[in-house]
């Protein structure tokens, strides 16, 4: 038996841009992404806190430091500027890897600096 376990969660980011003619994805600064080990086009589960939205996507990097978290093309719709979202991924993984597993999890402010983690 395999179980999907939470891999990686960026924590309270903030949408910087939303760019509708861009073909889809998540924009996320790239220090982010490897400070909880999200890979480019990994895919990703992004939750709004703000309006409740909910969208699957993958992840493609923003130039490192950038504080960039740039909604694209239908994900315009579902997260603006503006807009408090969580990031997460997961993993496959048998039982036994599931008992050590520890996830990667950061918190950002406003301006998507870590704050936690």
């Amino acid at each position: 038996m395999m179980l999907s376990l939470l891999k990686s969660k960026i924590h309270r980011a903030c949408v910087t841009e939303a760019d509708i003619d861009y073909v889809g994805s998540l924009s996320i600064d790239r220090l982010l992404m490897e400070k909880v080990g999200l890979l480019p086009y990994e895919k990703i589960d992004v939750y709004n806190i703000t309006n409740g939205e909910r969208f699957t996507t993958y992840a493609i990097p923003a130039p490192e430091g950038s504080g960039k978290i740039g909604a694209n093309g239908a994900a315009v719709h579902k997260a603006n500027v503006g807009d408090r979202v969580i990031i997460c991924s997961y993993a496959e993984m048998t039982p036994q890897e599931a008992s050590i597993h520890q996830p990667c999890i950061v918190v950002v402010d406003e301006k998507n600096h870590i704050v936690k983690g």
